[in-house]
């Protein structure tokens, strides 16, 4: 049997043989590439020594560990297998191969590298990189054949095991290669990423590069110099220049780390030309491979040599700089983010920033004039535009004044409840219209309507939306007023002793707590069946929506159980699907995506949790108890003001909070219907994929359906191009966004310090600058709780959310609720007392505290958090 095979010999398919080092190198040097010359001994090599030495029954037992075992029950493992390996001896026909291949490297002792190859190493889907031994400046036979064993064994180190474990990758299906080269006397060193690991940029190479042998490099025990380089031009983004303080260098026998000469310390390692020649390498071998790559290099002579080259993994979603300018768009007026911006927490999808600038600006001109009388705001008065991708409102200054003066009519109008405004109007009036508009919609199936009508659906589905959102801005102070109004009652007859005055509006229905319910109700119409209560628990969520979606029964479930439990869901998402994490309707809805809901299923199916109908039943009977005690003491008067009072805000705040969690109505089918659009353009050769039609701006996307580029049969794929034409700007958007998200968009432009001082009090999020241990907010809902913080951007981060976690957010709506059943507590960026967050997490009885601002910055990380919903802060453990 043949043990090795040169470096030239090595091909994609070798992975089980040779592993992924010698395949990458492999590669490399079919493509033309310089590489120290070398071989490779293959797995087959590694499996002779085991069983020669009879060691594989002992190593399966050892290292069959469970991947939560403790440190030193691997530590354990790992000396005893080493000690087995270094006790075995190389089978005399491996070492007469090893011999003959170390002498066609060069001369009788000539220096090598020896370097891992792992079967499971250097894939795209697992970094395993790094968990064996690397053995440099070998010199002999003998030293040669020990190094290698050594090799074989730190297969077997605690941390290699351990990883293994956590990665699921069991002990039999792992076998080593070991790679073997000549020894580059480098004068300079390091690694290159050819997209950049810290935004994901594709466009950017980075290096990182310091004196001497790059092994210390790649352990991080250097400092080193620092580059970004723009792939294709070769411009440099930046240069950082370190001081680099020690290196690593060869021995007669191995390597020491020595002090860097004071004149080098401070220079640069490569200067621009050196660094473009490698970065240039580095595009050549990402091409060559077909995806970013992670590569060592080691200069010696002025020559470049590429020692790895592996698929970078975890590799981010490319992302612009998060930007740190705010201009404004219009002068001459004030800019917001309140109200309905609080539904849209992050930068706006391209073709939704079109869509909802106009119409929301025409909906609440007309509202306001409305409710104020005569036409106090004109065309251009109010707008709604975005600055670096998020909304905001924006008054001229003088029409806000007027408004400001002409209060005393809207409120009467509120009161009265005419047309869309007020709870008489939304329920009469606004809520009516928008479901017929969605009725008159739904009725026609968007598969059979022109391109033409597919727009026009949108646009008329939109505005209905945002219509109705108007509506409910006008119960929003209705509900705050009338809770405020209560508290001010109760505080004046409130004695020592008395429970907080939210207690007495807790119990209530609404259609969060309707959909919270629902979803109890499908995990214990589940738990009839064992064999589906597993599925439920055990299968990934993903997985399970996926089932859901097709029809197709999970294995060892009864098909017929299963399509009854997976019509019952549907009803559920029928009902309450429409509930928007985001009013942007880029971002699903629950209809679309459901695993918030299957993942409360499954808290709810292992036992956790509480039951909310009988929470509500407890709720509602500690509320009518605590009314009759605090009635009962009162004199005639203040008991019917009491009462009337309380009945005012029981009516109101439930109302709200349907009127809130129906905003969303409208999405699920217009989702479907700009799916549909995307579905067209892509046969069109337009976008790329179906999801691209949200970052199409609005007159591309009129210019497409115009030409009959949406039609149900178009006319044609675009033609000359090698991909789809609006490609390109979909990736550019795309990556625009991600750096918008990362920034923090300040509540109001321009940043004044009068703006500030005059309106700072009424927005819904605290201070962005807060510095020190503690974040200071709103208490809402009282407690206190210590626990892990869990910051979630939106839906597709809820399947991270893990029992007693705090539930860390930007802010909540309705569809959030089923993630209060979970978490131990709550802390937002944006919310007052009278939000939805604190209406929620009172009846959950979890603390709260909202409107810090900050939370979602400052806790990112995880870290434990004491949250205290009475003081109104959070603290970092």
């Amino acid at each position: 049997m043949t043990y090795i095979n040169g470096l030239a010999d090595v091909h994609p398919g070798d992975i089980a043989a040779a592993g992924g080092k010698a395949v990458g190198l492999g590669g490399l040097v079919q493509a033309g590439l310089p590489v120290p010359p070398g071989f490779v001994l293959t797995t087959n090599a590694y499996a002779a020594f085991v069983a020669e030495n009879e060691l594989g029954e002992a190593i399966q037992e050892l290292a069959g560990l469970s991947s939560d075992a403790p440190p030193e029950e691997y530590e354990h493992a790992s000396a005893l297998i080493r000690t087995l390996f270094s006790k075995g001896a190389m089978p005399p026909s491996i070492a007469a191969e090893l011999q003959d291949a170390y002498h066609r490297l060069g001369a009788q002792d000539a220096a090598v590298s020896v370097r891992s190859s792992a079967t499971a190493e250097d894939l795209a889907s697992a970094s395993f990189a790094g968990q064996q031994e690397t053995y440099l400046n070998i010199r002999g036979v003998d030293a040669l054949a020990a190094a290698v064993i050594n090799c074989w064994a730190s297969l077997w180190t605690a941390r290699a095991m351990a990883y293994r474990a956590r990665a699921g990758v069991p002990p039999d299906q792992v076998r080593l290669a070991v790679v073997v080269q000549q020894m580059v006397e480098a004068e300079a060193a390091g690694v290159m990423f050819t997209a950049n690991p810290a935004n994901g940029r594709r466009d950017q190479t980075v290096i990182s590069a310091a004196w001497g042998l790059g092994e210390a490099v790649v352990s991080g025990r250097v400092t080193t110099d620092d580059l970004v380089v723009e792939a294709g031009t070769g411009k440099f983004v930046s240069r950082q220049t370190a001081d680099k303080e020690v290196m690593t260098v060869t021995t007669e026998n191995g390597t020491v780390e020595q002090k860097v000469a004071e004149a080098r310390r401070r220079a640069p390692v490569l200067d621009d030309a050196a660094a473009a020649e490698l970065a240039a390498y580095g595009r050549r071998i990402a091409d060559h491979f077909g995806s970013p790559q992670d590569i060592e290099w080691a200069r010696a002579g002025g020559q470049f040599f590429l020692l790895q080259s592996r698929p970078i993994t975890a590799l981010p979603e490319p992302a612009a700089d998060a930007p740190t300018e705010w201009p404004i768009p219009y002068p001459n007026g004030l800019y917001f983010r309140a109200s309905i911006v609080e539904q849209m927490p992050e930068p706006l999808s391209p073709l939704f920033a079109d869509l909802i600038d106009g119409s929301v600006s025409r909906s609440i001109s007309a509202l306001m004039n409305q409710a104020l009388g005569g036409h106090p705001l004109r065309e251009g008065d109010v707008r709604f535009p975005t600055v670096n991708g998020y909304a905001y409102y924006y008054y001229r200054t003088w029409p806000m004044l007027r408004m400001t003066a002409r209060t005393v009519p809207a409120m009467r109008g509120l009161f009265r409840g005419t047309a869309h405004m007020g709870v008489a109007g939304w329920r009469d009036y606004s809520h009516p219209r928008y479901e017929r508009i969605i009725k008159d919609w739904s009725a026609r199936p968007p598969a059979g309507l022109s391109g033409a009508e597919l727009l026009a659906g949108v646009q008329a589905l939109l505005n209905a939306g945002t219509v109705y959102y108007t509506a409910v801005q006008s119960i929003i102070p209705l509900a705050d007023m009338s809770e405020l109004s209560f508290r001010g009652v109760y505080k004046s007859i409130r004695r020592h002793g008395d429970p907080p005055a939210q207690e007495f509006l807790l119990g209530f229905d609404s259609e969060p707590i309707r959909a919270e319910k629902s979803l109890y109700d499908l995990a214990g119409w589940a738990r009839s069946d064992p064999a589906l209560v597993s599925t439920l628990v055990e299968r990934p969520t993903a997985a399970l929506a996926e089932s859901l979606r097709t029809g197709s029964a999970p294995a060892g479930v009864d098909d017929a159980l299963w399509q009854e439990w997976r019509i019952a869901f549907h009803e559920h998402l029928a009902l309450y699907g429409h509930a928007v994490y985001n009013l942007d309707f880029a971002s699903p809805v629950p209809a679309d995506d459901p695993t918030a809901q299957l993942e409360t299923v499954k808290f709810y199916l292992r036992g956790q949790g509480t039951d909310p109908n009988e929470r509500q039943r407890l709720l509602t009977e500690r509320r009518e108890s605590l009314t009759r005690d605090v009635a009962g003491r009162l004199g005639p008067r203040r008991r019917a003001l009491f009462l009337r009072v309380l009945k005012w805000a029981q009516e109101t705040a439930p109302v709200r909070e349907d009127a809130l969690a129906d905003v969303g109505l409208a999405w699920p089918l217009l989702r479907r219907i700009l799916r549909e659009l995307g579905r067209r353009l892509v046969l069109s050769g337009v976008i790329a994929s179906p999801d691209g039609v949200f970052w199409l701006r609005l007159s591309e996307l009129q210019g497409a359906v115009e030409f009959g580029l949406a039609d149900a049969e178009p006319g044609g794929a675009l033609a000359g191009a090698s991909r789809p034409v609006r490609a390109a700007a979909v990736e550019e958007r795309r990556m625009l966004w991600r750096g918008q998200a990362k920034a923090a968009a300040p509540q109001m432009l321009p940043r004044k310090a009068w703006m500030e001082k005059a309106f700072g009090s009424m927005m819904p999020g605290g201070p962005q600058q807060q510095a020190g241990d503690v974040i200071r907010g709103t208490g809402a809902s009282s407690g206190r709780v210590t626990a892990p913080a869990r910051v979630l951007r939106g839906p597709e981060d809820f399947g991270q959310m893990r029992p007693g976690e705090v539930l860390v957010a930007r802010m909540t709506t309705p569809a959030w609720t089923p993630l209060f059943a979970m978490a131990s507590a709550v802390v937002t960026d944006v919310g007052g007392p009278l939000s939805h967050s604190s209406i929620v997490a009172r009846e959950y009885g979890i603390p709260a505290v909202l409107g810090t601002g900050v939370a979602t910055q400052r806790l990112a990380g995880g870290p434990k958090v004491a949250v205290d919903g009475d003081a109104g802060t959070v603290a970092i453990v």
